[in-house]
């Protein structure tokens, strides 16, 4: 089950209480306040990592409480520091605050790891307390309470090219031509019911990661279909590949593309400033190789390309066009991070810029 979004609860450990205690040794009547600090709170950390794949974990867990650090007892003993809680999450995960709606975290690369509840710190014992006019203060310090927060957690997976069309455009099947893929295929409508990844031989020991999203109709932004629940995986990609079916079932092509390109729009501006290619798909049937000499002429892409996605014709100019714009468009600070060709390509270490 694939689980892209969490609302959780953290709560870091309390403080310990300092201790009240004074030395009663022999031949020492006149002891002093010895009472330890109390230990520190536990700290609630999250670690990103690639074991993780989905945020499934928290569905049933969505409470995280570090323990509390341990009281301060008497010979100026300190109390234990709470142990930290760790917590994987996928690779890719954003942590916002709920309250504020800000993100405070982007886990972008694996190894990762913020602390994202802080522990209390662990309250003075009454030596702390001793002073010139106060020898013997009978006081010790509360442990101050662990920081608590309520989170949500968004996986914004990690791809070169983000796949997006209407729904049976052709796009998983796109993607089973040209990747490792094995994505489920039928002739129904939203048979692709979550992002599915596969990594893409561009040639020259070069590859990238291609992600491919439940279809999008019209609406998708505020919710109908599947698209606006995955849209947010396209985000942190360098390159959108649009399908297009040429002979569609229903409506037009050319007003599929625009339905598409607007719901874009409308998630996020700024994925329309991404380079798009358009793949004109199943030029393989007769009446789509007719329609094609009427697409594309109002579109602003940086390529339109006939394909079929079943025979295979037109996708070694598509991957052409998918690695000369990866190689000229620059990355950014988390692609740099977390998602650069550099961790990606499968034989070559020289990342292609």
């Amino acid at each position: 089950m694939f689980i892209d979004s969490a609302r959780i609860t953290v709560q870091g450990g309390d403080g310990g209480r300092g201790c009240v205690s004074f030395r009663r040794e022999k031949y020492s009547s006149r002891g002093g306040p010895d009472g330890g600090d109390g230990g520190d709170g536990g700290d609630v950390r999250l670690l990103a990592s690639s074991s993780a794949s989905t945020l499934l974990v928290f569905r049933n867990k969505n409470q995280i409480a570090a323990r509390s650090g341990t009281p301060g007892r008497r010979q100026d003993q300190h109390g234990r520091k709470g142990p930290d809680t760790r917590f994987k999450v996928p690779v890719g995960t954003l942590v916002i605050d709920v309250a504020s709606d800000e993100i405070l975290f982007d886990l972008a690369a694996e190894g990762d790891e913020v602390v994202v509840a802080r522990g209390g710190r662990g309250g003075s014992g009454n030596a702390r307390f001793k002073s010139s006019t106060q020898r013997a203060p009978r006081r010790a310090g509360e442990g101050a309470p662990g920081e608590n927060r309520l989170l949500r957690l968004e996986l914004r997976l990690l791809a070169d090219v983000g796949i997006v069309g209407a729904p049976n455009a052709g796009k998983s099947s796109l993607l089973a031509r040209i990747s490792n893929s094995t994505p489920r295929i039928a002739d129904y409508p939203f048979s692709t019911l979550e992002p599915v990844l596969g990594v893409v031989d561009l040639g020259d020991y070069k590859s990238c990661v291609a992600a491919d999203v439940p279809g999008l109709i019209k609406g998708a932004h505020v919710g109908k279909g599947l698209g606006s629940h995955f849209l947010r995986h396209i985000q942190r990609t360098r390159v959108l590949v649009h399908v297009v079916d040429l002979f569609p079932p229903e409506g037009d092509p050319m007003k599929n593309y625009g339905a598409v390109m607007a719901e874009l729009g409308l998630f996020d501006e700024s994925l329309l400033e991404k380079p798009v290619i358009v793949a004109a798909n199943k030029i393989d049937l007769p009446e789509a190789r007719h329609a094609m000499s009427n697409f594309g002429q109002p579109i602003t892409a940086e390529e339109v390309i006939a394909i079929s996605a079943v025979t295979g014709e037109g996708l070694s100019d598509l991957l052409r066009a998918v690695r000369r714009i990866l190689s000229n468009k620059p990355l950014t600070d988390s692609q740099i991070k977390g998602n650069g060709w550099d961790g990606l390509d499968t034989h070559d270490t020289q990342a292609v810029r």
